[in-house]
């Protein structure tokens, strides 16, 4: 069998290990697969560093800094890709809104409307 298999192999159990999963390479990944698996990449790192993780911990992990560029980032690749993104579109800018309000709700002193993270790309967001 290719060493770049793209099927499991079983162990002696039926089981497989981790590094024995199926893997896809990239080329046969649709660019709307690999767009939407970054833009919840994104929006999940950003949830976290504002805090809204599930863990009751999640509060000691703030970094409103790292949540600036999440948040950034994330509006740029929605607005650059949101033509591509069909019926997704709508319920992945509603994801974004709502990090850019809570990422305002979070911050001390919130930024000016259109001056908050990814808001040159979305445009002023309020509540």
């Amino acid at each position: 069998m290719p060493e770049n298999s793209h099927s499991a192999d079983l162990g002696a159990d039926g089981s497989t290990e981790p590094g024995d999963l199926p893997v896809r390479d990239l080329a046969d990944v649709p660019a709307v697969e690999v767009i939407t698996k970054s833009i919840v990449m994104l929006m999940s790192a950003a949830a976290e560093k504002l805090g809204l993780a599930d863990d009751p911990s999640a509060q000691a992990s703030v970094d409103l800094d790292e949540a600036r560029k999440l948040i950034s980032a994330l509006a740029g690749l929605v607005t650059a890709s949101v033509s591509d993104l069909g019926l997704h579109a709508a319920p992945i800018r509603d994801g974004l809104k709502s990090l850019q309000l809570a990422f305002r709700e979070a911050s001390s002193i919130p930024d000016e409307p259109g001056a908050g993270p990814g808001e040159k790309l979305t445009g002023p967001v309020r509540g």
